[in-house]
């Protein structure tokens, strides 16, 4: 009798382990599959102080230098076909590293301002760059210059005013001290030093604010911003049901604001997953997307 005890419990033990192991192997080509793919989320924003006709959004952070096909083609595909009246860049298109090159992301970048008119917010790779050119080859500079040659219009501290459709837009870019990325203990970004960068928040247009890091959503919303649109944690590397991301590229757990629509108060706030992926190559369950954002006024 005991031996046979004995026998169903190690064949209880085989079969777990067989159920981890397939499990195991079923996530890493879940892993495989979600770094060469993409998908399109749509999010639908209202507003009091939209009356016009329905604007149209692409948001895009996070590709570091990521190629989807010959020249990005099937990613700038999905983009035209949307249609979008603008594009909103939220950081990081490039890789802020020592003798990597710009290219993949600037060709994409210059293709994408053939679409429609593009506005581009720094992220901490590009703001690391600009900080240090002589430790990055002066990379950043040039980058800067050919984009800004095809019209991609920078957002550098400083905000622009456009129409869409019969609504006002003020599209302001935020570049926060480069302490508020650091890993354990960040500089917290306050409401004050946003004005003192780019001014108060525009009350008489919708006002956006295109801002890299979401672990500073509290201030942004104190800054009353409408639509706040970040990055830069790529979704949370893996995210679970229900408990959404998990850990992120910069070893932060569980983050509040990770990839998702969160509306609070009278802030908007949509954090995209990034479209890409650098240093630790890992997404599960949180696949890259292109976000586009419907804008409309409440009815």
């Amino acid at each position: 009798m005991k031996e046979d005890k004995g026998t169903d419990m190690e064949r209880e033990i085989v079969k777990v382990l067989e159920i981890i192991a397939v499990a195991a192997v079923l996530c890493i080509l879940e892993m495989i599959r979600e770094i060469h793919t993409f998908k399109v989320t749509h999010y639908t924003v209202t507003a009091p102080k939209l009356v016009g006709e329905e604007t149209k959004f692409v948001l895009l952070s996070d590709l570091h230098n990521k190629v989807y096909g010959k020249h990005n083609k099937r990613l700038l595909y999905a983009i035209t076909k949307q249609r979008p009246d603008a594009i909103l860049i939220a950081g990081d298109m490039l890789v802020g590293k020592k003798g990597v090159s710009p290219k993949p992301a600037m060709e994409f970048v210059k293709s994408l301002a053939n679409i429609c008119p593009v506005f581009y917010a720094n992220g901490n790779h590009e703001q690391r760059m600009k900080e240090n050119p002589a430790n990055y080859s002066h990379v950043y500079e040039r980058y800067k210059k050919e984009l800004s040659a095809e019209q991609v219009i920078f957002l550098e501290n400083r905000s622009v005013v456009r129409e869409w459709n019969g609504d006002l837009f003020t599209i302001s870019g935020l570049e926060i001290p480069y302490e508020g990325y650091a890993k354990r203990k960040y500089h917290k970004v306050t409401e004050a030093e946003i004005e003192q960068r780019i001014g108060k928040a525009s009350r008489a247009s919708y006002q956006i604010l295109i801002a890299h890091n979401p672990s500073h959503v509290p201030a942004y919303k104190e800054w009353k911003a409408d639509l706040v649109v970040s990055g830069h944690f790529h979704g949370g590397l893996v995210r679970l049901p229900f408990l959404g991301a998990v850990i992120t590229p910069q070893l932060k757990i569980f983050p509040r604001y990770s990839g998702g629509i969160y509306r609070e108060g009278q802030t908007t706030t949509v954090v995209s997953r990034g479209i890409g992926e650098h240093t630790i190559p890992v997404r599960l369950f949180n696949t890259p997307e292109v976000v586009v954002l419907h804008m409309k006024g409440r009815q």
